[in-house]
């Protein structure tokens, strides 16, 4: 995909790519230089400070299907009162 430097030598992240890996403003980045012309962008993580979406970090779960109900044949009952040893 290409992009084009602005007129202060910017360059804007295509928006399939900001949505495809949730790109929040803000973000750090990390540049590196490989050769002349050749560079890798890096994008940390979003930040402790910054709120997560949870329904798309959930949806973005390679493995699907894999949370089912519970086994429950082994859980203890809570009816019988429980006595703390002193």
């Amino acid at each position: 995909m290409t992009t084009v430097l602005s007129s202060d030598c910017r360059i804007e992240i295509p928006e399939v790519f900001r949505e495809e890996d949730a790109l929040r403003p803000g973000q750090s980045c990390e540049i590196e230089r490989l050769g002349r012309g050749d560079y890798r962008l890096r994008v940390a993580p979003a930040t402790a400070g910054e709120p997560v979406n949870w329904v798309e970090w959930l949806l973005a779960c390679p493995e699907k299907d894999w949370l089912g109900e519970p086994d429950r044949s082994e859980m203890t009952s809570l009816e019988a009162p429980i006595h703390f040893a002193e």
